[in-house]
């Protein structure tokens, strides 16, 4: 039985990527190597940075593709969060913005992967 979940994110530069992660999220990874660097999230979700030229079978994407969700309590934390992570270096894909699930912003790390941060409005 699978006892625990994670996403692992292939990166060109472990060290690097670690670092923006560790500025975004303000804390340090429980595993660091020089080609991988581990994050637990508070929900308890894992997010391992992979060096991809170390990852077999090759990846065939890079990133991009889709968006790790980042769910706050309400929609003030999505401007809040928005101009933290800009200050930190974050490349803003979306400012915030409101849409019909709620209010979100995206940016993007070193390697192209979107983070989506939003809140849900409960009708």
């Amino acid at each position: 039985m699978i006892d625990s979940n994670s996403i692992l994110l292939f990166v060109a530069d472990a060290p690097k990527s670690a670092g923006f992660y560790s500025r975004l999220l303000g804390q340090d990874p429980v595993e660091a190597s020089p080609t991988f660097a581990m994050f637990i999230l508070p929900s308890g979700l894992a997010l391992g940075l992979w060096g991809k030229a170390g990852v077999d079978p090759a990846p065939a994407a890079t990133g991009g593709g889709c968006d790790i969700g980042f769910k706050v309590a309400t929609a003030d934390m999505v401007d809040t969060l928005h101009a933290e992570w800009q200050a930190k270096g974050a490349a803003v894909l979306l400012p915030p913005t409101d849409l019909d699930f709620g209010r979100s912003f995206v940016a993007a790390d070193p390697d192209g992967h979107r983070l989506r941060v939003y809140n849900v409005t409960e009708d």
